[in-house]
Order: C-alpha cells, then structure tokens, then sequence
C-alpha cells in the first residue's frame, strides 16, 4: 500500500518553448502487411487500427531521428544549440547498452566539445511525462535555464513480425520539445506518477542489459531480444487505475474535466484509447489521435501527437492540455499544463 503522505505539487511556471518530430523515409502500410504475411486484405489494419507506420532503416537511429527532431523543436522556440544548458532523451529504447541516448544525440547534434550535460531519464512508453515532471524542478529552482528534451524511439527491430496484434501496432519515430521557465501565463497545473511493478512482466525485452546478457545464460539468447506483451493484462490493469489518476489530476489542477481543452494520450493501441476516452467520459473530438497513421511510437508517441496538433494549430497558447498515458513497469501518469 502507498502510505506516504505526498502534498500536491503547487503550480510550477515551466513552458514548452518549441516542439518538433521526425519520422523515418519509410512507410509500412498495413496492406503491405496482408501480402508480406498472406492474410486476407483488410486484415492488418481491422486488427491493429493502423493504416500505415513510419519504419527506420537500418542507417537510421534514435540519435539520427531524434537530432532532426531537436533541431525542428529549436527553431520553433526561435533559439539555436548553444542557448541549452542541458541535453535530455527519455526514450523507451537504446541505441545501444552504453553510453546513454543523450550522449550520442549530443554528438549527432555537433555538441562533442560543447561540455553541455546530457542524460537519460527512462519510464519506456511514459517518459515524456516523466521527463517533464522530474525537469521542472530544477527549472524553477534556476539550475537550467532551457532544457532540451528527445523522446527518440525505434520499436521495430524488436519486434515478431508474424505476430500481427504485436507488430501490427507499432511504428518508430522522435520527438523533441525545449522547456523553460516561463514569466507568466504557461505552467503545469498538476502531475501524478505511479507504478504497480506486479505488471513488470507485462510488458518487456529480456534482454538488453546484465540479466540475460549471452555470457551469462545457457538458453537461447535470440527469443530474448524481441518484445513481449500480454495486451489484455496491461489493458485490465490501466484500466483499473486510470480513472483514478484523471480525477487526482483534476483535483490538483482545481479544475473540471470540461475546462480542460485537449487530452493528449500516449498512442497505446486502438483499444486502449478508445477504452479510456470512453471510460474517462472525454469527448472524442477534444482527443488527439494520431495512431492509425503512426501506430505506437513508444515514448516518442505522446510528444508527436501534442506537437502535430500544435503545429495544425489545434492547440492554441493559454489553452488547457491533459496528457495521460502507460508505460511497462506497469506504469501510469499525467499531468495538466496550460500551454
């Protein structure tokens, strides 16, 4: 049971200052899909809710896609790469074990001499929101004056390409934003972050890191590297908590659902969201959806949704904005800001 006595986050004055995306040359259309796995046509798409996802080549990484996007997110908040006191990625995949993300979309970025800091911060598919929730601190308190933060993700070479409710969900992508402190009118309303771990085995890639390293077992090393879900589990689970996580939300934020202008949603899968606008009461119209053309981009999903819809115009500043979503772990979070 939690039984810590945390006090709601007073409103903290943090803006987005720019946003971008970047998507890989490839598209991969669900009917491609029927063809490549001989399924009747319509197949692909009936099952997973996709039309089409963006895959990456294999000259195209996290660092390549999320460098394109960090310099979309810059020009949009007007400034250039020496005006950023700190490089984040918050990515749900690595490029590799080590270094981290951040240090080698700092070097694809030409910072190698620079000595700005970089580093990760990882909550798989929930690390944006994560990411800003743990960055805003030390903007408010000075430390940084202008955070550069990726979400830079490629899923697909860790996929079963015969398991068509797996891959058929997925695509790859990046998406960065840079945050600053603001001097007025943007700032986040509320946050929340939880974790319910008897789901970490819901969701997950044995292998990657010291536990299942080839060194050390005596199986086979290869059924290890490929992505596992069981979907029903995780979506009983979320579903469970979810409603629970908005209404904390609201309550923070001293608002009711219906001030609330866009909910943006981690892109889980065609279910998850239409179970959730459902059960959350939302208005389908105020959701921003953007999976039947991207699929499941992982952490990189919920910042190309919000920055899509910023560039589209549908989100507008002073507006109010929920973003909400799951991660493995299994873990759940959210968060109110006024853009």
């Amino acid at each position: 049971m939690h039984t810590s006595q945390l006090l709601p986050p007073a409103s903290r004055p943090v803006a987005i200052l720019g946003s971008g995306h970047a998507l890989p040359e490839r598209i991969v259309t669900s009917a491609e899909l029927d063809t490549t796995l001989g399924l009747v046509e319509g197949s692909v798409a009936l099952i997973s809710g996709v039309v089409q996802r963006h895959v990456a080549s294999c000259t195209e990484t996290a660092a390549s896609l999320g460098a394109i996007a960090a310099r979309h997110a810059l020009r949009a908040a007007g400034l250039e790469l020496d005006q950023i006191d700190l490089v984040v990625c918050a990515s749900g995949t690595m490029d590799q074990g080590m270094p981290c993300n951040a240090a080698l979309l700092h070097r694809e970025l030409g910072l190698g001499h620079s000595g700005i800091p970089a580093m990760d911060i990882n909550a798989s598919c929930l690390g944006f929101i994560t990411a800003v929730d743990t960055l805003s601190w030390p903007l408010i308190a000075g430390r940084y004056q202008r955070i550069l933060l990726v979400c830079s993700d490629i899923a697909s070479c860790g996929l079963d390409w015969q398991d068509v409710e797996v891959c058929g969900i997925f695509g790859d992508g990046a998406a960065a934003v840079v945050l600053g402190a603001s001097d007025g009118g943007p700032k986040i309303l509320a946050s929340s972050l939880k974790t319910f771990s008897d789901g970490a085995h819901l969701c997950q890639i044995p292998a990657g890191g010291s536990r299942f390293h080839p060194r050390r077992i005596d199986t086979a090393f290869e059924p290890l590297t490929s992505f596992s879900m069981h979907g029903k589990s995780v979506f009983r689970l979320a579903a469970k908590h979810l409603p629970t996580l908005m209404d904390e939300l609201l309550c923070q934020a001293g608002l009711t659902q219906t001030q609330i202008d866009w909910v943006i949603p981690h892109q889980a899968s065609q279910q998850a969201m239409q179970h959730a606008t459902k059960r959350l009461g939302l208005r389908r119209e105020k959701v921003v959806d953007i999976f039947a053309r991207h699929g499941n981009q992982v952490a990189a999903s919920l910042p190309t949704a919000l920055d899509i819809a910023i560039r589209d115009q549908r989100i507008q500043r002073g507006q109010r904005l929920m973003l909400i979503g799951t991660g493995a772990g299994l873990s759940l979070g959210g968060m109110v800001l006024e853009y």
